[in-house]
């Protein structure tokens, strides 16, 4: 069913775009695009992921065996093609006097594990633009993730989990006075959301009353003549969930974790290179696949079971190099992230909540090497990863840092073949 529903969409898209292009003063139009996109890859480890591998996070911790054999240390690979797309972008005739736009994107990844190969909505947003305004309704990336300065790697993962990964409803205004854009946004959670008591959801988001507020402020500089670009920008979000409603002894409670974000990045392309470069500071950001959570910093009232939480902080490094050839592109994505503890003391003999908290530090190193050639690319990326894997004592470490540290490590192998339609 599923299936004919697509094939009725791209049927219904098509005869659109066709006008659209014949017609050049029309004050709407439908434009479909996207690509097809199969990877090829070997993981030297077993790994933590997404969609039977597909989006790489980190290798697996080891476990052992009866006879203290990592059953971890073992080798896979797979053949996917879920990461094609699909894609609409709309013009439409002007409304409430403004120009008015929409773009509609999915993608074959699914929503779960069990869900692979099924239709997923990627983006859904209308925008309206002024002379120096745009105002967005919908589904788009997170502010964090710079859309004008982000990872080029081969990998699905983008760069994650160095790299903030997140798609949010969202409304955002973008101001822009002359070289200078002012972003500000309010977001909720739909596919990315925070680690809780009962796994990933948005409830814990949700129930807060309060969306993810995000500020941005980004700097371009452009010389055409010289064929260079620079841009630098940074920004802060403030998020604050409920983890529960209420506590195991069934009493309400509103204790809530709230968590601020600093974010700073840089661009530069030149005629010959590009480099990009991001650092974040966020707490409790495991809904942008980065490791994080949080743990309890007090117990204001055992009877009922009343606590105070603290989030864990996380500081993550990226940068990312590439030359600017048409036909044949070489890069490195260059990536560091720690734990850095709780904001506070935590109590001992309770647990952190959240993703990736046994990991005190990961880095990544991946070279790449892209061949272009009309519409089709062929695109080789070495994809080694690192965790520092240690145990969560907080009676040893009162902030929830890792201790009795091991590293582990995932060497991936990728290729990637495109058509861009």
């Amino acid at each position: 069913m599923r299936t004919h529903i697509i094939l009725f969409l791209v049927t219904l898209i098509a005869p659109f775009s066709i006008i659209a292009q014949e017609t050049d003063n029309s004050d709407f139009g439908i434009k479909a695009g996207g690509f097809i996109k199969s990877d090829f890859f070997y993981d030297s480890r077993q790994t933590v992921s997404a969609r039977e591998g597909h989006f790489l996070l980190w290798p697996a911790r080891p476990s052992w065996d009866e006879e203290n054999k990592d059953i971890n240390e073992a080798s896979s690979f797979n053949f996917l093609s879920i990461q094609t797309r699909l894609n609409a972008t709309i013009s439409a005739p002007d409304a409430f006097g403004v120009k008015t736009s929409g773009h509609v994107e999915g993608a074959f990844f699914g929503n779960t594990n069990t869900d692979i190969n099924g239709f997923r909505l990627r983006h859904a947003y209308v925008k309206f633009e002024w002379k120096n305004s745009e105002l967005l309704f919908g589904q788009f990336w997170n502010p964090l993730f710079v859309t004008s300065s982000f990872p080029d790697v081969v990998s699905f993962n983008t760069g994650c989990p160095f790299q903030a990964f997140s798609r949010n409803p969202q409304i955002r205004l973008t101001q822009t006075l002359g070289d200078v854009k002012i972003v500000t946004a309010a977001l909720s959670q739909r596919d990315f959301a925070n680690v809780g008591p009962e796994g990933a959801s948005s409830a814990y988001l949700r129930n807060s009353a309060m969306p993810d507020f995000h500020m941005q402020v980004h700097y371009t500089h452009s010389d055409r003549e010289a064929g260079t670009q620079f841009i630098i920008g940074g920004g802060s979000a403030y998020k604050r969930i409920l983890p529960e409603l209420i506590t195991e002894q069934g009493y309400k409670t509103d204790a809530h974790v709230g968590g601020i974000t600093y974010m700073g990045f840089a661009k530069a392309r030149l005629r010959r290179l590009t480099v990009k470069a991001q650092y974040i500071l966020g707490q409790n950001v495991n809904d942008l696949l980065m490791i994080g959570g949080y743990g309890i910093s007090d117990v204001t009232d055992p009877v009922r079971g009343i606590v105070e939480y603290a989030p864990l902080r996380t500081s993550s490094y990226w940068l990312d190099l590439h030359s600017n050839g048409q036909a044949i592109q070489l890069g490195v994505f260059l990536g560091l992230s720690e734990n850095l503890g709780a904001t506070g003391n935590l109590v001992e003999d309770t647990g952190i909540t959240g993703l990736g908290t046994d990991i005190k530090s990961l880095y990544r190193i991946a070279p790449r090497i892209v061949f272009n050639s009309g519409k089709a690319r062929f695109a080789f990326e070495c994809e080694y990863t690192g965790a520092n894997f240690g145990s969560v004592n907080i009676s040893e470490n009162r902030r929830g840092i890792p201790v009795n540290i091991e590293e582990v490590n995932n060497l991936r192998f990728l290729l990637g073949v495109y058509l861009f339609l």
